[in-house]
């Protein structure tokens, strides 16, 4: 074998080890329902896709980071002006569940359940660094263990850590969402009573915290919902596992204290609809009414008698208060079997809306036009 055929298939070899494999079949977006004006295109395939952050974007482009679960991977989604997607590659793998993925200052912050890893350069195409540790502080239960990540307005890194359990009196370190510095020091709980909430984001005005929480199983198929929560100060509490949407006392522990004690959600979804990501609508695309609205992805029910979710959600505000829970779009489940499953949405500079999809592994783009 001469040194150019060696080298053709060593270098064909590393893109097949670090680029997604497309699958044979597009999605069926076809069958996706959105309101007038709006269309919804494929973007961007990424094996298993979670949450996804926006990295550097300037004249030449930009780069979207994507979590996963069950595949390992963090992916980089670089696009060139105009947001066409130029290459799609995995710039980590092998991780426990790097569901999470948070950005800052040229550097990529991932979770692995107990670590919170940080990967330098990660915008320079083939010039990412290996993978750091933050903190290996994070408890290391892997039951809700997949971690949302996100920096907020006061510089902090967020990190939820969800209950280990469907539902228990979970221990300090368990049911909250904390706050550190970006080096892993000064880790404190930020709001408690949260069962697991895989995602959050801070209102555009305000900057108050608000983020969505998934219900507890087992109390039937109606019982109970999922819950937008809203956190404009730390120190509040949210009732998991003692009442359930502002006003169910839980059957094991509800005895133990009163639902007044807590913070009601400032909206009720539905239930079990498996309420994700979520964020408030920054952009100037879509119609003045979505403007500083909150976006869910609801990845769907598993354990309901007939499925719901599998959609995404907007809930409208006025001030700090909701005022209506709407499907946006709809048609990842048909007939009962779903083909796809939102995970998370995010806002891009051009005011388009991404969604990621866990089940089909791709990523959506959504626009509109007047």
């Amino acid at each position: 074998m001469n040194r150019w055929r060696a080298f053709v298939l060593g270098f064909a070899a590393l893109m097949a080890a670090s680029a997604t494999v497309w699958p044979a079949a597009d999605p069926p977006l076809e069958r996706i329902k959105l309101p007038p004006g709006f269309a919804i295109e494929l973007w961007a395939y990424a094996d298993n896709a979670r949450q996804m952050v926006l990295g550097r974007v300037d004249a030449n482009g930009g780069t979207v980071f994507v979590g996963s679960a069950s595949a390992g991977k963090v992916h980089a989604v670089r696009f060139a002006p105009g947001y066409q997607v130029r290459d799609v590659t995995v710039i980590a793998s092998g991780l426990q569940i790097p569901m999470g993925v948070a950005y800052k200052d040229g550097s990529l912050y991932v979770s692995a359940v107990s670590r919170i890893l940080r990967i330098d350069n990660a915008d320079q195409p083939g010039a990412a660094a290996a993978p750091v540790v933050v903190t290996d502080k994070l408890t290391p239960e892997t039951h809700h263990g997949g971690k949302f990540l996100a920096f907020g307005p006061d510089g902090k890194l967020y990190v939820p850590v969800g209950a280990p359990c469907n539902i228990c009196e979970p221990d300090a370190r368990h049911g909250l969402i904390s706050r550190m510095n970006a080096d892993g020091t000064g880790p404190e709980a930020f709001a408690r009573g949260v069962r697991n909430s895989v995602g959050f984001d801070w209102h555009p005005q305000t900057h108050e915290l608000w983020f969505t929480d998934n219900g507890r199983d087992n109390l039937g198929d109606d019982a109970p919902p999922d819950e937008l929560n809203h956190a404009p100060r730390a120190g509040m509490n949210f009732g998991y596992p003692y009442c359930h949407g502002g006003d169910l006392a839980d059957p094991e522990f509800g005895n133990k204290h009163r639902c007044a004690e807590f913070a009601p959600p400032a909206q009720k979804l539905g239930p079990h609809v498996a309420s994700l990501g979520m964020r408030f609508y920054t952009g100037a695309m879509f119609p003045p009414e979505y403007r500083g609205q909150v976006f869910i992805a609801e990845h769907g029910s598993w354990n309901r008698s007939n499925k719901i979710g599998y959609r995404i959600s907007v809930v409208k505000l006025q001030g700090d208060k909701a005022v209506a829970y709407e499907t946006f779009a709809s048609g990842w489940l048909q007939g009962g079997e779903a083909w796809g499953r939102p995970a998370d949405v995010l806002v891009l500079p051009d005011g388009s809306l991404l969604v990621a999809d866990d089940r089909a592994g791709a990523i959506y783009r959504i626009t509109y036009r007047r």
